[in-house]
């Protein structure tokens, strides 16, 4: 890792977002009211890098309708298992959803859904690593660490929610 962790917040239409990152990767994507909430570290300090002015640039893009998938230099931080779990996620296309069992599958633990379910939760780059894509079985639209009113805003933003 080069450098200190530089973060920001930078508005969008699901409210302010704080961004993270070190010149070699994007580290936090997190909502105003994140369900865990990062704890900042010692290294990190306010401001801008390249990282945070592509992610923020590619944000606007997606929430503006003219990007479908990411392409930044990513570093985040959980267990060997959260990150398997975690670059599933990145493999669902845009404007698909999955369930919390085929996630399971695809990360070769189909008898995992909870531990998946929970490694899911803790993603700490949503938007760009898709978790708002993973829905119930039964279609439902289950815990979002923006909160339910963003997980549907962003599946509509996507067309993946008709109604």
């Amino acid at each position: 890792m080069s450098g200190s962790i530089r973060y920001t917040q930078v508005d969008s239409p699901v409210g302010p977002l704080l961004l993270a990152a070190h010149d070699d990767g994007l580290r936090l994507v997190e909502f105003q009211s994140p369900r865990h909430p990062v704890p900042v570290g010692g290294d990190w300090q306010p401001g801008r890098n390249a990282v945070i002015d592509l992610a923020e640039r590619q944000l606007g893009e997606y929430f503006g309708g003219t990007r479908r998938s990411f392409d930044l230099p990513l570093d985040p931080h959980g267990t060997a298992f959260q990150r398997e779990v975690w670059w599933r996620l990145a493999e669902i296309p845009f404007g698909e959803t999955i369930s919390y069992a085929q996630l399971a599958q695809r990360v070769g633990k189909p008898s995992a859904t909870r531990a998946v379910g929970a490694a899911n939760g803790r993603n700490p780059l949503p938007i760009v690593l898709p978790c708002h894509r993973v829905i119930g079985a039964n279609g439902s639209l289950t815990g979002f660490g923006g909160g339910l009113a963003t997980k549907e805003f962003l599946l509509r933003l996507e067309g993946a929610m008709l109604l």
